[in-house]
């Protein structure tokens, strides 16, 4: 009986190693809490902890490829990756291949930012021709024909974490960051010297997508993203790194 019984074991393990890792693309502009990189490894953060939880709950190893913000739609389109999530079909107006969407899991307001100061609103359009803090690759599209225009520049940094280094340093006056990344910040330093939002530049809802392909689970995928956002799995996900806000 006990050799039986180490024998059905020895080929259930033998079917989990043998299934296809999920792969994972991770933009290396990723910052927490979305995502902390160690020597180019994600290691925790909200979409780090979803999508791990979604390949074990799969039934599949996870496997992430961290790429440049640049690379990872080619990479999509190319098969070398199976599922991105934090998107928007919106930002990808001329996307090439076969992938289906899974329902909206998070919503992220882009808001512009300053330092503490009693101006606690400001209309883009009218401000003074001076440098935003952006992140290399990503679009603005509230703030894009300011930018045409040649009203208000783009100040460039790799990841989103590093522009508001950056505005915290005095380097710009204003800058750009999404709500998560804000509240990240901000944990780090004394009420009085917290960054503020002073507009909202637009709010999206984003989610993931699959490569539609034979050899990806991709009911299976879509169906776990659903039970994780019904059951409230990714609200507490996100609670844990920045107190509930979704």
């Amino acid at each position: 009986m006990r050799l039986a019984l180490v024998a059905l074991l020895s080929i259930s393990l033998n079917g989990v190693a043998a299934q296809a890792p999920l792969r994972f693309v991770v933009p290396d502009s990723w910052a927490m809490p979305m995502v902390q990189l160690e020597h180019g490894r994600p290691t925790q953060g909200i979409l780090y902890d979803v999508m791990l939880s979604l390949a074990t709950q799969v039934g599949v190893p996870a496997q992430f490829h961290v790429l440049p913000r640049g690379r990872v739609q080619s990479a999509m389109e190319h098969g070398e990756v199976d599922v991105r999530c934090y998107a928007a079909q919106s930002w990808l107006p001329n996307q090439s291949g076969d992938y289906l969407w899974s329902i909206p899991l998070f919503t992220q307001p882009d808001l512009l930012i300053s330092r503490p100061d009693p101006q606690t609103s400001v209309i883009p359009a009218n401000l003074s021709r001076q440098p935003i803090g952006t992140v290399l690759g990503y679009s603005y599209p509230t703030l894009q024909p300011l930018f045409d225009a040649n009203q208000l520049l783009r100040d460039d940094a790799r990841n989103q974490e590093q522009v508001l280094e950056k505005l915290h340093a005095g380097r710009n006056r204003y800058a750009v960051s999404n709500q998560w990344t804000l509240d990240w910040f901000n944990q780090r330093l004394l009420p009085g010297r917290q960054l503020q939002g002073v507009a909202v530049l637009q709010e999206q809802s984003v989610g993931c997508y699959v490569r539609n392909d034979p050899k990806v689970p991709v009911q299976r995928i879509l169906r776990t993203l659903v039970r994780m956002k019904m059951s409230g799995e990714i609200d507490d996900i996100i609670r844990l790194y920045i107190g509930g806000k979704s």
